[in-house]
């Protein structure tokens, strides 16, 4: 029986992972930062929850030796990580630090500390959450950007030295989400000279448009099973369709038209 450790696996696509990898067949180590308060992952028999945050580096190191010693990993999936909306003149250093260290220095330290485990038994797989976000950019988002576009250079760059011992590395690449990731995992900052901008932003993404979280993680499900020496896996019919478009028409076009999508009258 196959295992996945997971980051990020309270809510959303963490925990969706979470429950389709165990309903086929895999032991799955779902971590969260509280996992005293998860009241639905903790009843399935498969599935072991243990505490991380991916911003105290002491804590990955603990949690990843518990996570080793209970038995064979095979996949590691980095899925712990939110969003930061706003103008770089409002965000606070506080909101800059905390952005880069969850959704980049949490992936980096992870993956660094299974990376001698994978390597002695020649064998193992990463799998990050990146983002469409990663591929294109949307206005007012900056920071996020700046970690899920550094997420897929540094994956890109991890597969060259990786692959010599055996090791896997990918990334899947959501558009929007049907979670709670809006209320939950996002994080703003305004400005008043920029509120009517943001707000034809806000007026412009449609939910109707996004994925349910169970979709995404049948492809996360798909980049652990397929045995493919591939990269990249788009999720969702938005990010497909968002990033066909950019590769169709060019970078300085779509971010034309995206400018103008956003805030043309």
């Amino acid at each position: 029986m196959k295992t996945i450790f997971i980051t990020g696996a309270s809510t959303g696509l963490g925990k969706a992972t979470a429950k389709l990898f165990a309903g086929n067949g895999w032991n799955v180590i779902a971590t969260m930062r509280k996992p005293e308060n998860e009241t639905e992952l903790n009843r399935i028999h498969n599935i072991t929850l243990l505490p991380l945050d991916v911003t105290n580096p002491v804590q990955i190191k603990d949690t990843t030796k518990k996570a080793i010693a209970s038995g064979n990993i095979d996949v590691v999936f980095n899925n712990a990580g939110y969003g930061l909306i706003g103008p770089l003149e409002t965000v606070t250093d506080e909101q800059l630090v905390r952005q880069l260290d969850t959704n980049v220095l949490g992936v980096i330290r992870v993956t660094q500390a299974f990376i001698p485990y994978f390597r002695e038994k020649q064998n193992g797989l990463f799998i990050s959450t990146t983002s469409v976000g990663g591929l294109i950019t949307f206005p007012f988002s900056s920071v996020y950007h700046a970690t899920k576009w550094a997420l897929e250079g540094w994956s890109e760059s991890m597969a060259f030295e990786l692959t010599k011992f055996g090791i896997g590395i990918k990334t899947v690449s959501p558009g929007g989400i049907k979670t709670d990731f809006v209320t939950r995992s996002l994080d703003t900052s305004s400005h008043p000279a920029y509120n009517k901008w943001v707000e034809k932003l806000y007026a412009g993404i449609h939910e109707d448009n996004f994925t349910p979280a169970e979709q995404i993680a049948e492809v996360v499900y798909e980049a652990a099973t397929d045995g493919k020496d591939k990269l990249r896996y788009l999720a969702g019919a938005d990010a497909h369709a968002a990033y066909a478009q950019r590769l169709q028409v060019g970078d300085e076009a779509f971010r034309k038209g995206f400018d103008q999508l956003f805030f043309g009258n």
